[in-house]
Formats: structure tokens, sequence, C-alpha cells
């Protein structure tokens, strides 16, 4: 990871670590809404990349009233690259992780599972449309997550080999 002033200035505002820690904020809050265990850590790995691609974030959107299964069933096209975005995006989840979990918003269970604290961040979704969609959709995510409830079938659902 790059020091701060030597990234790109497009990086540093679409990967503002805050930002990317307010999404996984949004999706563990949804998570947790349904399943009060808390959120596998390994589910986190696929937050940003769904909501921070435009055309996933979407897709996403516009089937929310589908299951998140049924949404990349019908748009197959989604799962191109996903696993090369995965890893591209790590260590902006790290970090982002690592801020939530610095400023006390986010814990982790003995069995490793995120829990964030429920009065950690605003319920009131603000900021510009893009963003708000962005936290919609990762709130959506999280609950989607939360009802399939097995890692195996959301990241091979991705197309990608747990």
């Amino acid at each position: 990871m790059k020091y701060w002033d030597k990234r790109p200035v497009e990086v540093r505002n679409l990967f503002n670590p805050a930002f990317c820690g307010l999404l996984l904020y949004r999706a563990v809050a949804g998570f947790l809404s349904l399943d009060a265990r808390g959120m596998p850590f390994s589910m986190s790995l696929l937050i940003l990349p769904l909501t921070l691609q435009r055309h996933s974030r979407e897709v996403i959107q516009r089937g929310n009233r589908n299951y998140l299964l049924r949404v990349m069933a019908d748009h197959p096209e989604l799962q191109v690259g996903f696993a090369q975005r995965c890893t591209e995006m790590l260590p902006f989840t790290f970090e982002a992780l690592g801020v939530l979990h610095s400023v006390g918003t986010l814990n982790i269970s003995d069995d490793g599972r995120l829990i964030v604290v429920p009065d950690g961040v605003r319920k009131t979704v603000s900021g510009t449309d893009e963003s708000k969609t962005a936290q919609r959709v990762a709130n959506f995510i999280g609950k989607e997550f939360a009802s399939i409830g097995h890692s195996t079938t959301i990241y091979t659902t991705m197309g990608i080999r747990p």
C-alpha cells in the first residue's frame, strides 16, 4: 500500500478509507439485522468490488426486489473480471476495516465474524446521490449475504473459487 500522498488523486477520492469503511459498515449492519452472529470475514471481501463498480452497483440496485442470487443469474456479465477486482480491492478493504476498528465501530467476535457497533455511524444515509446509492446497495448486499448464509454459495455464485 502506497503512502496516502503518493497515491493518484482518483485513487484517493474513490478508495478513501473512510468512505470504503462506511460501505463496509452498512453491509455488516445489514447482515446483523438478519444474523446477530456477525458477518464472516470472507464475505466482507466482496462488498467493495460489488458496490464501488458502477455497473455492478446499478444492476444490483435495479434488481433489489429480487434475491441477489437471482440478480447474479440474470446478469452473468457481473462475474467477468470479478475475481481480479476482488484481489485488487483487498488492500483497500483491509485499510477500511482497519479504520473502522481504530475508531471503535467494528469488533471481531471470537470466531472471526465482523460486528459493528449499533450507533457507530449515523443511520441516515447522506451524501451525493452516488454515495447514497452505494450505501443502500451495500446494506442490501449485507442482508442478502445473511439470508444466503454460506460463504461457499456466495463465492461460487460470484464465480470465485472459495
